[in-house]
């Protein structure tokens, strides 16, 4: 992996308000997902789109510290969702960008009806420009429908007077775990 992507990607992230972390495997995302929960006092996550494998392997963990981790359909549970938990497709280095496919409603309602979100995002999928990214989202795009997110720090929106608020359309926070090499 390329060192000054990396830090490129991470110094742009934090200058919108993303926090973003190294991690070295799948436990290490759970052990920073259970205990920012706890931190922020959030009992409710949703994980939608994670392997079979992650998946068995999130229901242990949060079971024993009393989170209780949603299933599919999220639509059930449009207003409970306090932290979601997903895989990003790439990140785009220049801005800080995430880019997820969020073709699964699940995915969608996840990411943006969550108060925290936590994106792991593999190294090895960090491209220095949107430009870098065209091969790769045209694979992406080669079985349509597909909707595409492109997430940069946490929801801000102003009002005409330019007053900036954070998480009205989306979560007050964005923490992206950037992983050596992710397993789907």
């Amino acid at each position: 992996m390329d060192s000054e992507r990396l830090h490129t990607m991470k110094e742009r992230a934090e200058s919108v308000q993303a926090v973003v972390s190294h991690v070295r495997d799948m436990s290490e995302v759970i052990r920073y997902t259970i205990d920012l929960m706890h931190k922020q006092e959030g009992s409710v996550l949703a994980a939608p789109g994670l392997s079979d494998h992650d998946q068995v392997f999130l229901w242990k963990e949060c079971e024993a510290e009393a989170i209780q981790l949603l299933t599919s359909p999220l639509r059930n549970h449009l207003s409970e969702i306090h932290t979601s938990l997903t895989y990003a497709d790439c990140g785009i280095a220049e801005t800080g960008t995430l880019v997820l496919d969020s073709s699964s409603e699940d995915i969608r309602i996840a990411t943006m009806l969550a108060e925290t979100h936590i994106a792991v995002l593999s190294a090895s999928q960090i491209y220095a420009d949107a430009v870098s990214l065209e091969e790769e989202l045209t694979i992406l795009q080669k079985s349509p429908p597909r909707y595409m997110a492109f997430i940069t720090g946490p929801s801000r929106t102003a009002d005409i007077e330019r007053v900036l608020t954070i998480g009205v359309h989306g979560p007050q926070e964005l923490h992206i775990l950037i992983m050596e090499e992710t397993e789907k």
